[in-house]
């Protein structure tokens, strides 16, 4: 699955993939854009980082109860509208739009102005209406919540995100097109910074209301951030009455990516609802892992961040050979990277949930919970990854953009069948086990409508790289399980000893068989090391 949340991965066609087409338009060498690219990347990372401790502060003081799940249902708004109001479908419509007005008239105050009365009426008014739909939003959401009035309040609260995303993102859409993208990746350490704020301050008083305030504080930041620079570069707008008619055009184009993002997000409902009949704790045991099983899927969203322009230039331009090459070689890369990361989790979940979580009220019964669900999802990640890059491939291409749309809708009833099955059965393990059904589903139908004929993708080979990668991770799984079965109990602190030296072994052995089994991936990692130490030295 994906998560919306601010600081959180996305692995949607965004935005920033509007951002890297223009960069590429202008040439990435040019010493000013890869600047600017090295100082986004440096942004996110911090707003990641903030995002984890925010995570790991909400574990301490709250733990994993009935009240974290009242609070995790709440974040489930401002998890779906950054998706579709920031990140998403609504910047994705406006940057374009911006910035062609840009080209052909030299300003876009116009169409500024003309979208600023829709865009914050339309936002108010769905702010509002989630306000009061609080009890049926909760109902449907998780309808067996133990704490269902906690939960009413925290969606109250939180669904002034709703107003707040929304008009982050249109800022964030007149930034970029005036090529100033500093500012908009900074709205991450401003969410964060105002979540964690408001929760190290009323934690003892609100309880796991203080985080829901938070983000309804940290949503009002990331507006706050961008006006000033915002006001100096792009000026604020008269507002009128008279809409752009180019974005009414380009509506059309951008509903199946809408639809794409609102499929794969609607599995994070299902696993919600089906956590909800569960022990009370449960849905905060999700979140946890599921947060720290996301964490490689930065090394996707990367990739496809930075192989986008080159992917839709080769198709614009006719180039197959070129386009089969490139989107091959990311189904590799990321299949290479990520499989061994899925048998590092599965060895070593306990002891990385102890050393992110245990503290606090976040006690031993919820790291063993927790550790138990990373395991089971951690079998779902090659599926995400690949997702990343087939939606990718999909979306370079004209004519493709219903198919990830598709595709996600057979996902997600595949999710729902299997959840329902196995929820009874198995527990909390048994929705992780649903998600990794649903997402492996979608990741094969998306392979199977990759480019077909003369430029086919060699899905022969990638299977064969997929099984010596799965041996070569397995053979390491075994033996550092093993010598970490004969560790004797440690406690929380020495986790980290734990964790690196298990991680550094596990990662030595699979290159290792990776190499004495043919793997060419392997070979070309350590000559690029092998670079990286010469220039180094």
């Amino acid at each position: 699955m994906t998560r919306g949340s601010a600081g959180e991965v996305s692995v949607e066609p965004t935005a920033q993939t509007v951002d890297a087409e223009a960069a590429a338009g202008a040439g990435l060498r040019e010493p000013g854009l890869l600047g600017a690219a090295g100082l986004v990347t440096a942004i996110t990372l911090l707003g990641s980082a903030l995002g984890l401790l925010r995570d790991l502060s909400i574990a301490a003081f709250f733990g994993a109860t009935g009240a974290t799940d009242a609070f995790v249902v709440a974040w489930t708004i401002p998890e779906t509208a950054t998706p579709l109001l920031m990140e998403g479908a609504l910047a994705a419509l406006l940057v374009p739009l911006f910035s062609h007005e840009l080209e052909r008239k030299g300003s876009f105050k116009e169409a500024l102005g003309g979208l600023l009365l829709p865009v914050a009426g339309f936002l108010a008014l769905l702010t509002a209406l989630t306000a009061v739909a609080a009890p049926l939003l909760v109902d449907v959401l998780a309808p067996g919540l133990a704490e269902r009035a906690t939960g009413i309040r925290s969606v109250r609260v939180a669904s002034l995100t709703i107003l707040w995303l929304g008009l982050s993102g249109y800022l964030m859409a007149g930034l970029r097109a005036r090529q100033v993208f500093g500012w908009p990746a900074a709205v991450y350490i401003a969410y964060n910074v105002g979540i964690l704020s408001m929760i190290l301050l009323f934690h003892d008083s609100l309880g796991i209301l203080s985080a829901s305030i938070g983000l309804a504080v940290g949503g009002a930041a990331m507006v706050l951030v961008q006006l000033p620079a915002f006001a100096r570069v792009v000026g604020f707008p008269r507002p009128t009455l008279r809409p752009p008619r180019e974005l009414m055009q380009r509506l059309a184009a951008f509903l199946p990516l809408v639809s794409y993002s609102l499929g794969r997000h609607s599995q994070v409902f299902v696993e919600r609802f089906a956590g909800s009949i569960l022990s009370a704790g449960t849905i905060s045991q999700l979140n946890y892992a599921t947060k720290v099983g996301q964490m490689p899927m930065l090394l996707a969203v990367s990739v496809s961040l930075v192989t986008l322009p080159a992917l839709s230039r080769s198709a614009a331009g006719g180039r197959e050979d070129r386009f089969r090459s490139l989107v091959e070689r990311n189904l590799r890369l990321v299949a290479y990277c990520i499989v061994p990361v899925t048998g590092f989790l599965v060895v070593f979940a306990p002891n990385l949930v102890a050393l992110l979580f245990q503290r606090g009220a976040f006690d031993a019964a919820d790291t063993s919970a927790t550790a138990a669900i990373l395991r089971v999802y951690a079998l779902g990640l090659l599926g995400q990854v690949w997702v990343v890059v087939c939606v990718e491939a999909l979306v370079a291409r004209p004519g493709r953009t219903w198919q990830p749309a598709r595709a996600a809708l057979w996902g997600l009833l595949l999710t729902a069948a299997c959840a329902a099955a196995a929820t009874p059965l198995l527990g909390a393990p048994g929705i992780a086990l649903a998600n990794v059904a649903g997402i492996s589903l979608m990741a094969v139908l998306l392979l199977r409508r990759l480019p077909t004929g003369a430029t086919a993708i060699e899905l022969a080979g990638l299977w064969r790289l997929l099984l010596a990668c799965a041996a070569a991770a397995a053979g390491a799984a075994a033996l550092t399980g093993a010598a970490r079965a004969l560790l004797p109990d440690v406690s929380v602190a020495a986790q980290l000893g734990v964790v690196v030296v298990g991680g550094l072994c596990f990662a030595a052995l699979y290159a290792l068989g990776t190499r004495l089994l043919g793997v060419p991936e392997t070979a070309r990692v350590l000559r690029l090391a092998a670079r990286q130490r010469a220039r180094w030295l």
